[in-house]
């Protein structure tokens, strides 16, 4: 099955993305993760990776099949800017700018998604607790 490119205009510029959905296993449930993916320049050029995670609330183990969580052509829009204007060269060939929890995660935020490691290696964090601690700091206002 082939991953549907979609095309974005910033500043006169067009970009083109596209974002794929995993399931991630965390101590007590299951979240939907989507890993978002930019290029400027053609698919030789260096590309943009960002995992997004979705903050829908407390879940079931069945929450991978209910969270309908997307990013929208805004939330795209935000992480390709903020991209942008922290180092990604989208005009360079090869290679790949990570947007990640460690080094974005405290300036940059989605309404409806945390900006997370990626999301399946070994030294992500886990899934229930950043989705719990961002519900409910969203819950508190």
């Amino acid at each position: 099955m082939r991953t549907r490119l979609r095309q974005i205009r910033i500043d006169g510029r067009t970009f083109v993305w596209r974002a794929v959905i995993h399931c991630v296993r965390g101590s007590g449930d299951c979240h939907r993760a989507i890993r978002v993916r930019a290029w400027g320049a053609g698919k030789t050029s260096q590309k943009l990776e960002a995992d997004l995670l979705s903050i829908t609330g407390p879940t079931s183990s069945e929450a991978c099949a209910t969270d309908d969580s997307y990013p929208t052509a805004v939330d795209v829009r935000a992480v390709i800017s903020y991209a942008l204007e922290n180092g990604w060269q989208p005009e360079q060939r090869g290679g790949t700018f990570m947007l990640s929890e460690r080094e974005h995660g405290a300036r940059f935020s989605l309404p409806s998604f945390l900006l997370v490691d990626p999301v399946r290696t070994a030294g992500s964090g886990d899934p229930t607790a950043q989705v719990t601690g961002a519900y409910e700091a969203q819950r508190r206002g």
